[in-house]
């Protein structure tokens, strides 16, 4: 007979229970190495950040190397020509402006959603229209809430749409039914 774990088990045959002669208190036997030391990367020594990737043939400036000419980026040792840059006054003010922050709050005259005749025409007359019409009810309640007057027309209209249709092909359904029925029944008399 098999073991069903590959683990040792204790004498008794209990799989939950420690292996035999396992101390709880002494971790280091469990079988799992230490994790390796921390090392700096060696691209740049204390640093943690390897060299960034070079474009086009460019290479960055080092911290500390002066950047290039103007419209010679990249030559390592040539410095900016004094005078043509001009540094912000000592104390200048900065100015920034408020964040705004743009919600649209729900509609004061919500679109109707026609939640209620989607529901009832999906579970009693046509059940594929009725399922498309109450995805667009249900947009319409979330354009509603959104405020999204757009959004809301076009989604309830839909709806309204399909639920008329669905209706319809569910009373022609349930007229054809009726008439059938009679006929077959009036056929055996």
């Amino acid at each position: 007979m098999s073991k069903p774990y590959p683990y040792p088990t204790d004498p008794s045959g209990n799989p939950s229970a420690p292996p035999q002669g396992w101390n709880p208190e002494n971790k280091a036997g469990m079988g799992y190495p230490p994790p390796p030391a921390y090392q700096d990367n060696p691209a740049q020594p204390g640093m943690g950040y390897a060299q960034p990737p070079q474009y086009g043939g460019v290479p960055y400036p080092q911290p500390g190397q002066p950047y290039g000419q103007p419209g010679q980026p990249g030559q390592p040792g040539q410095p900016y020509p004094p005078g043509q840059y001009t540094m912000a006054p000592q104390g200048g003010i900065v100015t920034m402006q408020p964040t705004i922050f743009v919600t649209r709050t729900p509609l004061q005259h919500p679109l109707p959603d026609y939640l209620g005749y989607s529901i009832f025409t999906l579970l009693c007359c046509c059940l594929p229209l009725g399922i498309a019409a109450l995805i667009y009810s249900i947009s319409t309640r979330d354009a509603n809430n959104q405020g999204n007057q757009e959004a809301a027309q076009k989604s309830s209209r839909l709806a309204r749409n399909l639920n008329h249709a669905a209706l319809g092909i569910g009373i022609a359904v349930l007229v054809l039914w009726i008439v059938y029925v009679s006929v077959v029944l009036s056929s055996y008399d």
